[in-house]
């Protein structure tokens, strides 16, 4: 795999790679996160008693929405034909709070793992935002790639 900066030209400058030759191939990238908490905001949540409303829908549909923005939020990013995202947001008592798994599905010259960490990013924004009147005190951590697969670098697993 190489080391090279491939959005950085000879004289290191920003720029965007060119992909046009590269052939079209099924991409998948799924990304996880994790929304901390106090036990009783994780149990308001649970409860729907949160007053801007369904906590966990809210932010699956804005982690779908932000997923096909990625192009518009990223300066370098392509913008991408993606065939399907999922955004699964589960409670975890024992964390307390939320974990997120964003899955990104395209076919295309250019891997997903942007789309699908901006999922998980924007979902628990999304799920601070509903929550903060109950706690303010919630922390967003650990957002990363969990697996890729397809292109020339080949299939990635992290966990």
């Amino acid at each position: 795999m190489s080391k090279k900066l491939t959005h950085l030209d000879e004289a290191g400058r920003a720029r965007m790679v060119d992909v046009g030759n590269k052939p079209d191939t099924e991409r998948i990238a799924i990304a996880k996160g994790e929304v901390h908490m106090k036990r009783e905001t994780l149990d308001l949540i649970r409860a729907g008693q949160i007053k801007k409303g369904d906590v966990l829908t809210v932010a699956q549909i804005a982690g779908i929405t932000a997923s096909k923005r990625t192009s518009d939020l990223i300066p370098l990013c392509h913008p991408l034909p993606l065939t399907k995202v999922d955004v699964d947001l589960a409670l975890d008592d024992s964390l307390p709070g939320v974990v997120i798994t964003a899955t990104a599905k395209t076919i295309g010259k250019t891997g997903v793992e942007m789309e699908a960490l901006t999922a998980v990013s924007v979902a628990a924004l999304t799920v601070y935002d509903m929550a903060k009147a109950a706690e303010k005190t919630m922390r967003i951590q650990n957002i990363r790639l969990v697996e890729k697969h397809g292109g020339q670098s080949g299939d990635v697993i992290n966990e």
